[in-house]
C-alpha cells in the first residue's frame, strides 16, 4: 500500500494507465540488483530510485578513484580514494 506521500510523489506515474496505483505498488515491492556502479549502473540506480523501486542492491568490485569519477555519478571528489 502506498502512503499519502508516495501517492503524491508518484502521481505522474500513477496517472499512466499501464502503471496505475497497482503498478506503483508493484514497483515499491520490487527488488533490483545492479552489477557495476560505473557508467551504466550509476544512472540506472538514480532512475530506479526515482521511479520508486523498493530495494536496490549495487555490487561493484572497483574502487572509486579520480580517474573514474566521470562515469560514477553517484560519487564525487570528496568521497574518492584517489589523490588530486
Amino acid at each position: 500500500m502506498l502512503t499519502p506521500n508516495e501517492r503524491e510523489r508518484y502521481d505522474r506515474q500513477i496517472m499512466i494507465g499501464e502503471i496505475g496505483q497497482e503498478g506503483q505498488e508493484k514497483l515499491k515491492r520490487s527488488r533490483v540488483l545492479i552489477a557495476g556502479a560505473g557508467g551504466l549502473g550509476s544512472p540506472a540506480a538514480i532512475y530506479l530510485t526515482a521511479a520508486g523501486i523498493g530495494m536496490i542492491r549495487m555490487i561493484d568490485h572497483d574502487h572509486v578513484t579520480l580517474s573514474n569519477l566521470n562515469r560514477q555519478i553517484l560519487h564525487w571528489r570528496r568521497t574518492s580514494a584517489g589523490k588530486s
